[in-house]
């Protein structure tokens, strides 16, 4: 069975990911980004809350970030996670490559697609996914 392009982006993906940043985080427990965000903490990758609104506090044992460009330096995130519309992500995707120093994979979450943040991606040879589900596709990769 061969693999497609988008496969193989992914296996490298989840192969590589340690730190997540996990863009439009939630604190309600109901939203997909709450269970996508506990089940990668479970499955011992750190998680890094990143949402305005919450900023400040600490949710599942991290400090929630205001936006990408506040996460310090010495959090060596590589992976980017966006649970945002797709009309978000191009800042995203630009605010990411600016200021995380050890980023590698650009993720966007199922239903969120852009065609800006893919060409940024492939400029700063990135691995991009988009319009799937980190949870699902680790969950496949790991069992």
């Amino acid at each position: 069975m061969t693999q497609n392009s988008a496969d193989i982006s992914i296996d490298r993906a989840i192969s590589g990911v340690r730190v997540v940043a996990v863009v439009g985080f939630s604190a309600n427990h109901d939203r997909p980004v709450w269970g996508v965000s506990h089940y990668m903490q479970n499955a011992g990758l750190r998680i890094i809350p990143v949402n305005p609104g919450l900023a400040g506090q600490v949710l599942m044992g991290e400090k929630v970030y205001a936006s990408l460009a506040d996460i310090p330096p010495e959090i060596a995130v590589d992976t980017v996670d966006v649970f945002r519309r797709s009309d978000h992500v191009a800042a995203i995707a630009t605010e990411a490559v600016q200021h995380l120093p050890h980023l590698r994979t650009l993720w966007l979450q199922m239903g969120v697609i852009s065609p800006e943040a893919r060409a940024l991606a492939a400029e700063k040879g990135l691995i991009f996914v988009e319009d799937r589900c980190l949870k699902v596709e680790h969950r496949l990769r790991a069992g």
